[in-house]
């Protein structure tokens, strides 16, 4: 049997298999940021498509920080039921089931939440909107914020939480020297700029427990001038070891990386998938920590070879499972071709057009053939 059908642990959290769903903006909560029918569909079909963990697209864990519209809340205590309502469909459903944490720093929708964005250094940006820099008092808000959230995450029944610092929202902008030009303690040398998830870390322990996962994802390497650099990420994995993280999973780029980022279309040959394997080896060198690899993953005898060598512990996949939920219970029953995704990247129109996340291809070609059909 493949090492990726083996029952593994994050922490004291058992898992079937070796497949990730790597958080995906769905576009599928409501205008004030809970759950809706849709949302718990797509969640539920994940769990009893066999995906060994399900983490949720981002959630902001304060106002200020939300990124776009229709994204997951957790920001105040009255989003615990609706969550619930989520975690127990989930396990209904055989699943288990993270949440992603998250604040939208700099790139964060002050249209929507009527707040200036909190910044980690001033600069110059498109955004026309109020920027406030962050200080003393707003970083403790924040690592509060954090903690705060990740207490709801277990009340709300998650089997775990992931920290977003990845992608170039705040936790990731804290890591990188493009966009923090700080010159207190939380600013220069990576030990000062990881001070923030440290704080973080440390807090979110004491609000859920020793034995509550924790997760990260954080950049390789963020493909901007001056920015995170693959030694960086492994320093900062290891220091997020020492502070309590249980696994920690491996993406890259930002929302401004643009062409200097891995493309993310069209992956259609074993050499063009996981695109984050060289950083993810150089990571993995520096700390014994499991080690979940997102970014481009969409055969079997890809996503075992890398568990084979020792890339990574786990397989993270986002778009493959916009188009096909039940992809891991194929897999696992023999039907080995890769995934039907083919990285045209046309499923987040629709949720931008508030109509939620789905393969728009895929409804193309059943469209076709009832057509054809006809």
């Amino acid at each position: 049997m493949s090492k990726l059908f083996a029952n593994s642990a994050i922490n004291n959290l058992e898992l079937k298999n070796r497949f990730v769903r790597s958080a995906t903006w769905e576009g599928m909560a409501d205008q004030d940021g809970n759950p809706t029918a849709k949302l718990l569909e797509t969640m539920t079909a994940l769990a009893a498509g066999g995906v060994g963990l399900i983490i949720t697209s981002h959630s902001f864990v304060s106002p200020e920080g939300r990124a776009t519209p229709w994204q997951l809340a957790i920001d105040k205590d009255d989003r615990i039921d609706g969550l619930r309502k989520m975690t127990d469909l989930v396990h209904a459903a055989g699943g288990r089931i993270a949440v992603q944490l998250a604040h939208a720093g700099t790139f964060a929708a002050a249209a929507l939440s009527g707040m200036p964005r909190l910044v980690v250094s001033k600069a110059e940006s498109s955004d026309p909107s109020p920027q406030k820099e962050m200080e003393g008092k707003d970083i403790k808000a924040i690592v509060t914020a954090y903690a705060e959230a990740a207490g709801r995450a277990k009340a709300a029944g998650f089997d775990g939480l992931q920290i977003h610092a990845a992608h170039g929202y705040l936790l990731s902008q804290f890591l990188s020297p493009a966009f923090n030009k700080r010159h207190d303690g939380y600013g220069g040398d990576i030990s000062n700029r990881i001070r923030i998830h440290r704080d973080i870390c440390h807090t979110i322990r004491e609000a859920v427990g020793r034995h509550f996962p924790i997760l990260i994802k954080i950049n390789g390497q963020d493909f901007i001038e001056n920015g995170l650099t693959t030694e960086d990420a492994a320093t900062t994995v290891r220091m997020l070891a020492a502070a309590g993280v249980d696994a920690v999973e491996l993406s890259g780029g930002t929302i401004v990386s643009g062409k200097l980022s891995p493309s993310r279309t069209r992956i259609s040959a074993p050499e063009r998938e996981a695109y984050f394997r060289a950083e993810a080896r150089i990571v993995r060198d520096a700390v014994n920590l499991p080690l979940i690899l997102v970014g481009g993953n969409r055969s079997f005898e890809v996503a075992d070879l890398l568990a084979t060598d020792g890339t990574a512990d786990y397989i993270s996949m986002s778009r493959p499972f916009i188009r096909e939920p039940e992809l891991i219970r194929r897999w696992q029953e023999g039907d080995r071709r890769p995934a039907a995704c083919i990285s045209d990247n046309l499923c987040f129109t629709p949720a931008l057009e508030g109509r939620g996340v789905y393969c728009v291809t895929r409804e193309r070609e059943l469209q076709k053939s009832d057509f054809e059909q006809s």
